[in-house]
């Protein structure tokens, strides 16, 4: 099995440039995900594409995490209906600390043959001029193919419409992937499907000016069964950081899980094989009621993430919270509060 294969079982392939499948079945790709550095932790929602990346690893192939040091003070307009509140180089700075840590938990940065590199794409936005940048980039773009991308066109609609400066988002992208590409010999970009646009204005600036094809996977855009965005939940995000979210709330919102949803969040957030997630499955089916696959799901989330002895205080706090076990109650809570 081929990491496209991989992808493929696991439901994570929503759109994928024709070639791709045939690329990644025979030669190891040097690919980029972007994550927003507009919080100074990532969060559930970020788990897919940094999972991605981990698979794309595991697989031999090498994994670039951008952390948009220079992108983040514009502010992507994808899947936002209005205008970002921008941010300063000092806040931005101050985020990307936190997330380039948490990014550390799942990439291995001292791999033999491919290891991880996590780049601020400030290092080269930065430092170009508003002139250079029209010249170099800017003029391979028509205004109307820009709003012929959906994210550009439902703001453009809206009575607030959309900043130049959000307008331009598009481009910077482009241009994040011809700089990896002609630093990295980066042919794959990667992330979640309000991103496909994007990525294809990047595919295409590689094809103008230096005759290369690049090439562009994206994920799902995960929902619950019930319609919900992923990760939301009346207490406000899920952040992956144990300040903003505690082990125990994690484990709750993971073992909370709607029956509908399991089963795929197994496949996209765990290292589960197709066999071991098919009889969690079985159980969905036959023994609903012992929550077998949110139990695994859980445990096995919590503990990629926040490690072993946040997931034990996890487990042993919903044991006495829910009844079943009294003794050692303070020097849990003790213990519960230093990990949280």
């Amino acid at each position: 099995m081929n990491l496209f294969d991989e992808f493929q079982w696991r439901n994570l392939v929503s759109d994928a440039t024709p070639d791709l499948p045939g690329v990644l079945a025979t030669d190891k790709l040097t690919a980029y995900i972007g994550f927003d550095p507009s919080a100074a932790s990532l969060h559930v929602g970020t788990l897919l594409p940094i999972m991605g990346l981990a698979r794309l690893q595991r697989f031999g192939h090498t994994p670039i995490a951008i952390v948009g040091g220079g992108t983040g003070l514009i502010g992507d307009p994808s899947g936002k209906t209005q205008e970002r509140q921008l941010l300063s180089t000092e806040q931005v700075e101050q985020n990307l600390v936190g997330i380039k840590e948490q990014l550390s938990r799942f990439l291995d940065f001292n791999a033999p043959n491919n290891p991880a590199l996590i780049i601020n794409n400030g290092e080269w936005l930065a430092s170009i001029t508003a002139i250079e940048f029209l010249r170099e980039v800017g003029k391979y773009f028509s205004v109307n193919s820009l709003l012929g991308k959906e994210a550009i066109r439902q703001r453009f609609e809206k009575e607030d419409g959309i900043s130049f400066t959000e307008f331009s988002y598009p481009l910077l992208q482009a241009y994040d992937y011809l700089v990896l590409y002609d630093r990295h010999k980066c042919l794959l970009q990667m992330g979640g499907s309000d991103q496909w646009g994007n990525i294809l204005a990047g595919i295409d600036l590689i094809r103008r000016l230096r005759s290369a094809k690049a090439h562009g996977l994206v994920f799902p855009l995960v929902t619950s069964a019930s319609g919900i965005k992923f990760g939301k939940t009346e207490a406000g995000a899920v952040w992956l950081d144990a300040q903003l979210t505690s082990p125990y709330r994690f484990y709750q919102f993971w073992i909370n899980t709607d029956d509908r949803d399991v089963i795929n969040y197994l496949k996209y957030f765990t290292w589960l094989t197709a066999q071991e997630v098919a009889e969690l499955e079985e159980s969905v089916k036959l023994e609903p009621h012992t929550r077998k696959a949110q139990k695994e799901l859980a445990r096995r989330v919590t503990e990629m993430v926040h490690g072993p002895t946040a997931l034990s205080n996890a487990l042993r706090a919903t044991e006495i919270l829910f009844g079943k076990e009294i003794t050692g109650l303070q020097r849990l809570l003790r213990r519960v509060a230093r990990s949280a």
